[in-house]
């Protein structure tokens, strides 16, 4: 008799070609984030021919897929995103993007198609493994507000309700058949801040008689870097970053306002508040004490991916068991965000990623134009998924306590 590791094993290599189709015409297909209509038609057309029971329009396009085991149990939820991101592909991939100005280059294409891959395969072994298994497609992660906040505004996660969130990511830097795991904080809050000087404007010329609005842009920015330099404890990562400072003045022209933009990062929640004081007083100080004004706005974005110590844990000793020590990888922190963090911060949580290097020639990162992911990384990502799945559900009934 087949065991469960050969069972889930054999049955990807069966669904591998129909993966990588999946993938390959959600490629081609991109849509933006909470317009994923046409890719939320095509994951409802495949789940319906597997016989699999879903819900639309969960935070607008998305679907939630649901299959029950052989008997009651825990619940478990599986996610996926579907949205792309406003980029030209220039990859010349056979499948590449026939939308304009639109690509799949976050590898939310490959977490679409694994996931259905994956609910085709647990389908398939219902009289395996108990309990309840939720598969989560989500819509809008590259956007805020991100739909994972949206869908769980609206209580699509509350009836039932799961005892352990998964989510699975790309990482092209990764060699493609590895998977990578960290316990704990993992991802940073992801906030952008906006700020505006305005006073009065005039002929550079003259600047005894107006505000000089530049350069006291210039001081408000030199100023906030001292918020992670010198105030924010070196234990805990934070970024705080411009991006664009846009005052549409001229040679012999003060503008009367000076736009900049950037973002915050941290790991860790508390001081992410403090922070947002402090730019607060010091950009609002700095321009006062120069005769200007500054306006404030900081958006609030996605909160930090924490993972579950124990069930990542637990995770981390069933992929070795199944992949082997050596294509199991402990990573460290990043200072992207994700809105996964808003699955951590009710449910406990893991959150990993999976290789998609290429073996010759270039990934590229995410991101970008030329991004182009290893397909055989889909065998190992739809398999290890499907495994950790059945493990979690048939696991000891410990209680995975998550972040308070």
């Amino acid at each position: 008799m087949e065991t469960l590791k050969q069972l889930i094993n054999k049955l990807t290599k069966v669904q591998l070609d129909s993966i990588i189709a999946d993938r390959r015409h959600i490629h081609q297909n991109p849509e933006l984030s909470f317009n994923e209509h046409n890719t939320s038609d095509y994951v409802a057309s495949r789940l319906q021919q597997a016989g699999i029971p879903f819900r639309r329009g969960v935070a607008g396009t998305g679907i939630i897929a649901t299959l029950q085991g052989k008997n009651p149990g825990r619940t478990i939820a599986l996610r996926a995103d579907m949205d792309a991101l406003p980029i030209q592909e220039e990859t010349n991939l056979p499948f590449a993007s026939v939308n304009k100005g639109i690509m799949h280059a976050c590898g939310h294409d490959a977490h679409t198609a694994v996931l259905i891959g994956v609910a085709n395969i647990l389908n398939q072994l219902r009289d395996q493994w108990n309990g309840t298994i939720l598969f989560i497609f989500q819509p809008g992660e590259e956007k805020f507000p991100g739909g994972a906040s949206l869908l769980l505004k609206e209580g699509a996660l509350d009836n039932p309700k799961p005892d352990l969130v998964i989510g699975q990511h790309v990482l092209p830097e990764m060699a493609a058949g590895k998977v990578g795991f960290k316990p704990g904080m993992y991802m940073a809050s992801g906030d952008e801040v906006y700020l505006t000087v305005s006073g009065k404007g005039g002929h550079a010329a003259l600047p005894h008689t107006l505000n000089d609005n530049i350069l006291i842009a210039s001081h408000i920015i030199v100023a906030l870097q001292q918020i992670v330099s010198r105030m924010v404890p070196t234990t805990i990562p934070t970024v705080l970053s411009f991006g664009r400072i846009e005052g549409l003045g001229a040679t012999n022209i003060i503008p009367e306002k000076v736009e900049i933009a950037g973002t915050l990062r941290t790991l860790d929640e508390e001081w992410r508040g403090l922070i947002k004081k402090r730019i607060k007083e010091i950009a609002e100080g700095t321009a006062a004490a120069m005769g200007a004004h500054c306006h404030v706005d900081i958006k609030d974005g996605y909160p930090v991916v924490y993972n579950n110590p124990d069930a990542t844990k637990k995770a981390i000793a069933w992929a070795k068991n199944f992949l082997g020590e050596n294509r199991v990888e402990e990573m460290g922190v990043r200072m992207t965000a994700e809105d996964f963090g808003y699955y951590t911060q009710q449910f406990p949580s893991v959150f990993y990623r999976f290789g998609v290097a290429q073996e010759q020639g270039t990934t590229c990162a995410l991101h970008t134009p030329h991004f182009n992911l290893n397909e055989k990384a889909l065998e190992t990502a739809t398999s290890v998924l499907a495994w950790l799945a059945v493990n979690f559900l048939q696991s000891d009934q410990d209680q995975f306590h998550a972040l308070d």
